[in-house]
């Protein structure tokens, strides 16, 4: 990051805010701690009296919930009528958004923030109403008790054992304009729950006993207590950033942990927690590092994040102003930071280089600050680059002396005072490229080549005037703040090569990651860019947490890299160690640090086994601990993994509850279907079946045949149900295979329309077409076709079967005159159990005719849809509707249609 400079321009996001302030309404949430507490009351009696002061005061919903006191506090308020919302077979009244936006006065009161609203409505929750209210400009006055919070849902439910079912997000507590908060002592709570005053006397004796306990009223109180305080702090921290206010003020305690470059934080973080808790304040950790040094590992980050403290990075050079203006613009009061021992420093720059703990001290202000003893942190060793360093020293003594045999040859030309800027220059050059030392050692060569050749007397060292101290101090001194510099900005330029690298990773991780389409895939991902980044080797284990850890098989490798990579008995232990804490472990960690390889949790969300990563740096096992900066991008993988991995399972968890939910549809209205498809026959084979056994005699021989006939007909429809049961079962457990044989199809259409009462008139024209198809599985498509559209025509109305060739594919429309269905329906006519309506009735059937149509089309490769209206229909003629096959032709077709009757 840039470093930053202090100014006094206005802070970018205030003026946002302050914009859409000017826009927006403005939201006051009368704040209850429990229910009873008088909010609805508080908030009307204030709307009665800014409508005293002529303010247009409107009441959008009030819940009085049969309380006279409340009821009282609203005659005189004008009332918005509720919305009537059909629900169940019952009218539900409901806050009418559309009549207060209409209506728009200078005050809307809405009771109830957390309220569902009924199915139908714009929004879902009557929060979201209000959030579209003040988006209009309109104010808005509401109420809401604590419980209804939802970060406060699992809290709550622990300490009442009450789960409260209606919830909101703390976002829109954080949004509001204004909270008052309305209170009652326990005692005070309890006596109106005991005179009536809040629910009846039968319900009120429950409560006693069990949500308004003292004991629970005494903690919700502190609860709402504290979000009240939270939400005042903010304003007070907002107000101080948008007018330019330095801080801190001592309204409330924060703690901020700041560590620097030159210690380690554990401590100083656990400090601050702890200083924390005392405050009961809240508290933020913050990393501030200069520009030149590379992203170091982070180690307090984590433990912070545990520990409930809110992270910050900054770098820059000012390490101190930074961690002060934060501190400031947080409103900071107590700053923890570590005094480093100086043994721990190099002694010789302690007086140049002072900690930051030393600077803060001096720049401290107003800020109570608290120094904690820290150790120091860990230097990387430093690498020596080979290749550049050779170049560097190579140019140190191979360019005074080109310089030298140049200037020797153009000495008469330019002059020794000339060549000593070209001196000069190679220095810089060399400077730029080596560093400080290599800057250094070029300028004293040059120095005497300059001296040796050019200045009289020549082929002497002499400094014997003034000149030549001159001369060999600014040589001297140009290299020492150009080699400098250029060290600087190279390990800027390294730094910021490395945060680039570390950048690209993540971005390669993310990419790796969410291609993985399985779970395996992505943990043999995982392995793979581990071993990539630590050159050598990586596995992915398992462990149990509820097996306590002791039994050595509890430990399940998934994967590993390479395939032959395997862990030491004093490896797995830390493995499993690991995966019981979810916590860092072997090498380079506290925990078990003799093990060969380092451990990192996977942290994944819900129960069952725990996965760590397990990285080893060196192939020969030497017990080298992995660089920060490779420490740091593990930390990434396995959090990116994490990510992953809760996104696989989410998707694989969300496709399970699909399917069972098409299954239990499935199995629902295969059930309803048999219960009536079933039942309905068989009541009538049975009373057929009583009355011929009882009357037989009485019976004449034309009502004989009549309930013979229906026994007959009920049969009949029994076996094409049962029929059609089997047919669709064996599509979905792909039972049925489609043959592949040469069939001419109007000798199929010609078969169907035989097996369908009602459809000997159908109007067939159908040129000589071949199809690759099953002739019996095509006839039974046609069969479903028409029966579902002599079912769905009227009597004596036209059906009508036609063919023809398009491509390479026959083309075959079952057309009719019937009722149609609507544009809603009609993407689901071919599924299972599906019937459309026909007005408040559906007509008879099973619902099953045409979705085995379609699987038996899909299982010769072919396609069926269906269109309704037809498009050739008339305006005033029935809709109709149009269902068309596509089949591949096995041959050429004639030219002659058939054309029949």
């Amino acid at each position: 990051m840039a470093d930053s400079r202090s100014d006094d321009r206005p802070d970018p996001d205030a003026l946002l805010a302050a914009s859409i302030r000017e826009t927006a309404g403005r939201l006051k949430i009368f704040l209850g701690a429990a229910p009873g507490v008088g909010k609805t009351w508080k908030m009307l009696n204030q709307a009665r009296a800014a409508q005293t002061g002529g303010i247009d005061v409107l009441a959008g919903v009030i819940e009085t919930h049969g309380r006279s006191e409340t009821a009282a506090q609203l005659e005189g308020i004008p009332v918005l009528p509720m919305r009537q919302v059909p629900h169940g077979g019952q009218m539900l009244e409901e806050f009418d958004l559309d009549g207060a936006l209409a209506r728009r006065p200078a005050l809307l009161l809405v009771d109830e923030l957390a309220h569902t609203n009924a199915p139908g409505s714009r929004h879902g929750k009557r929060w979201e109403d209000v959030q579209e209210l003040v988006r209009q400009g309109l104010n808005v006055w509401t109420t809401l008790n604590i419980q209804h919070i939802e970060s406060l849902n699992e809290d709550v439910a622990r300490i009442t054992g009450v789960r409260v079912r209606e919830t909101l997000p703390d976002q829109v507590l954080e949004d509001a304009d204004e909270i008052e908060l309305i209170d009652l002592p326990p005692s005070d709570l309890r006596t109106r729950l005991r005179d009536g005053k809040i629910y009846r006397p039968d319900t009120a004796r429950r409560a006693l006993d069990g949500y308004f306990k003292e004991g629970n009223l005494a903690a919700l109180r502190e609860i709402a207590l504290r979000r009240a305080a939270a939400h005042v702090d903010d304003d007070v921290r907002g107000w101080m950033r948008d007018n330019r206010i330095a801080g801190p003020w001592p309204a409330s305690d924060r703690v901020m942990a700041v560590v620097g470059p030159d210690e380690a934080g554990e401590p100083v973080v656990r400090y601050a927690k702890q200083l924390a808790d005392a405050l009961r304040a809240p508290w933020v950790a913050l990393l501030v590092e200069p520009p030149h040094l590379p992203p170091r590992r982070r180690n307090f980050m984590p433990l912070a994040g545990r520990l409930g403290a809110e992270l910050e990075t900054r770098t820059g050079r000012d390490l101190s102003r930074l961690a002060l203006e934060l501190a400031a613009s947080r409103n900071v009061t107590q700053i923890v930071v570590g005094r480093v021992d100086p043994e721990g420093r190099r002694r010789w720059t302690a007086p140049f280089r002072p900690s930051l703990a030393a600077r803060l001290l001096r720049r401290a202000g107003p800020f109570g600050l608290h120094v904690v003893p820290s150790e120091a942190a860990p230097r990387p060793r430093r690498r020596i680059e080979f290749q550049r360093d050779r170049m560097a020293w190579a140019g140190v003594f191979l360019l005074p002396p080109l310089v030298t045999l140049g200037g020797l040859r153009l000495r008469e030309l330019i002059g020794g005072e000339a060549i000593g800027m070209v001196f000069l220059a190679v220095v810089v050059a060399t400077a730029t490229r080596g560093g400080l030392l290599s800057a250094l050692c070029c300028a004293a060569l040059a120095f005497l080549c300059w001296d040796f050749f050019f200045i009289p007397p020549v082929h002497t060292i002499t400094i014997a005037n003034t000149h030549d101290a001159v001369s060999l101090s600014v040589f001297l001194l140009v290299a020492g703040v150009t080699g400098t510099l250029a060290g600087r900005v190279r390990a800027e330029a390294r730094a910021g090569q490395a945060r680039v690298d570390s950048l690209r990773r993540i971005a390669s991780f993310s990419r790796s990651f969410g291609a993985a389409a399985t779970e395996p895939e992505l943990l043999a991902e995982m392995a793979r860019q581990a071993a990539a980044v630590v050159g050598t080797a990586a596995v992915l284990g398992a462990g149990d947490p509820s097996e306590g850890g002791s039994a050595a098989g509890e430990l399940h490798i998934l994967v590993s890299v390479p395939p032959d990579a395997d862990l030491d008995e004093r490896s797995r232990a830390a493995a499993r160690w690991s995966a019981m804490h979810a916590v860092e472990a072997g090498r380079g960690t506290t925990t078990l640090p003799s093990a060969g390889w380092r451990f990192v949790p996977v942290k994944v969300r819900g129960d069952g086994p725990r996965i760590v990563l397990g990285v080893r740096e060196d192939a020969e096992g030497e017990r080298a601990a992995l660089d920060d900066t490779a420490v740091q991008v593990i930390d990434t993988l396995a959090d990116q993994a994490a990510t992953a991995l809760d996104r696989l399972r989410l998707a694989a968890g969300a496709a399970r509850a699909s399917a069972l939910e098409d299954t239990q549809k499935l199995r629902t209205a295969l059930l309803n279907s048999l219960s009536h498809d079933l039942r309905t026959p068989l009541t009538g084979i049975r009373g057929a079946a009583e009355t011929l056994r009882a009357s037989w005699d009485a019976l004449s021989a034309e009502d004989r045949w009549d309930l013979l006939s229906s026994v007959e007909d009920d049969t009949a429809r029994m076996t094409r149900f049962l029929a059609n049961i089997m047919d669709l079962t064996r599509l979905e457990s792909g039972q049925i295979v489609a043959r592949r044989e040469t069939v001419e199809l109007s000798h199929v259409v010609e078969a169907a329309i035989a097996r369908v009462p009602g459809a000997l008139h159908t109007t067939v024209s159908i040129p000589f077409l071949l199809l690759q198809a099953d002739g019996a599985l095509l006839e039974q498509v046609i069969v479903n076709l028409l029966d579902n559209a002599v079912k769905y025509s009227p009597a004596g109305a036209q059906i009508a079967i036609r063919a023809e060739r398009r491509d390479e594919e026959a083309v075959i429309e079952v057309a009719d005159e019937g009722i149609g269905v609507s544009a809603s329906e009609l993407p689901h006519l071919f599924d299972s159990f599906f019937r459309a309506r026909h007005g408040d009735r559906v007509l008879p059937g099973t619902g099953l005719g045409l979705a085995i149509a379609r699987g038996l089309v899909e299982a010769m490769e072919g396609t069926i849809t269906a269109v309704s209206p037809r498009p050739d229909v008339a305006r005033d003629a029935a809709p109709g509707m149009v269902m068309t096959i596509r089949l591949k032709l096995a041959s050429e077709d004639t030219l002659s249609p058939r054309i029949s009757a």
